[in-house]
C-alpha cells in the first residue's frame, strides 16, 4: 500500500479508490489543477489554431470562420465576453463534431455569464434555421425556445455573426488580435467548480426545461 506521505511528497494522491480519499489527497489534486488552469488559455488558443489546418470544404477554414464571427461581434460593439464566445463557439468542431455547441459551452461555462453560456449552447439549433432544411432537418427547431428570455440574443448571434461568417473577402482579424481577450476571460476565477445549489438535497430550484439542448442536425456550421 502506498504511504500517503510519500505519495503526497511526490505530488500524487495516495488513494486507489475515490471513496478512500482524504482532504490531503484533494489538496494535492487541487494544486495540480491550479497549474492546469493556468495553461487553459494556451490550450484554447492551440485548439483554435488547429481548426485552420488541412483541407476543409468551406470557402474559408473553420478557424477563419471563428475569427470572422468574433471580428463581427467586436465591430458590432459586443462586450469582451461575447467576443470570446463568438471566437470559440465552434471550437468543438474537431473533437465533438456532432455536438460541438455543447462542447464549446462546457468550456466557457465556468468563466462566463449564464446568458453567454446559453447562447453558445444553443447556437447550433438557431444556426440551423439557415440551412437544416437543406440537409433533411427542421429549420424551425429553434421555435421550441420561443419565449425564452435569451431567444432574441441567440437569434442575433447567429443572424449577425455566425451565419454570414464564411466570406473569404471579409476583413477578418487574426487570432493574435483576440489572444489577450482569451487570456483575460480564462483567467477569471471559475465559479462553476462548486456544487450547483439546484442539486443540493431539499433544493426548491427545479431544472428549467428551456435549458434542454436540442440534438444537432446536419453539419456543424
Amino acid at each position: 500500500m502506498t504511504d500517503p506521505k510519500d505519495a503526497h511528497a511526490a505530488g500524487k494522491a495516495a488513494f486507489t479508490r475515490i471513496d478512500q480519499s482524504t482532504a490531503q489527497d484533494w489538496a494535492v489534486i487541487a494544486a495540480h489543477d491550479a497549474d492546469y488552469l493556468a495553461g487553459l488559455a494556451d490550450s484554447v488558443l492551440d485548439t483554435l489554431a488547429r481548426l485552420g489546418e488541412g483541407h476543409q470544404p468551406y470557402q474559408i477554414t473553420r478557424l477563419e470562420h471563428c475569427l470572422q464571427s468574433a471580428t463581427r461581434a467586436e465591430r458590432a460593439g459586443a462586450d469582451e465576453e461575447m467576443v470570446v464566445a463568438a471566437l470559440v463557439h465552434d471550437i468543438g468542431d474537431e473533437l465533438a463534431l456532432f455536438d460541438h455547441a455543447a462542447f464549446a459551452a462546457s468550456i466557457l461555462r465556468p468563466f462566463v455569464s449564464e446568458k453567454t453560456h446559453w447562447i453558445v449552447q444553443h447556437h447550433d439549433v438557431f444556426q440551423g434555421h439557415y440551412y437544416w432544411d437543406k440537409v433533411g432537418g427542421d429549420k424551425d427547431a429553434r421555435e421550441r425556445f420561443r419565449g425564452h428570455p435569451w431567444f432574441a440574443d441567440c437569434e442575433a448571434f447567429c443572424r449577425d455573426w455566425d451565419c454570414p461568417s464564411f466570406d473569404p473577402a471579409y476583413d477578418t482579424l487574426p487570432l493574435a488580435h483576440f489572444e489577450p481577450m482569451v487570456r483575460r476571460i480564462f483567467a477569471r476565477a471559475p465559479y462553476s467548480v462548486a456544487p450547483d445549489p439546484a442539486l443540493a438535497p431539499g433544493s426548491s430550484q427545479a431544472p428549467d426545461p428551456s435549458q434542454a439542448h436540442a440534438p444537432s442536425q446536419g453539419s456543424t456550421a
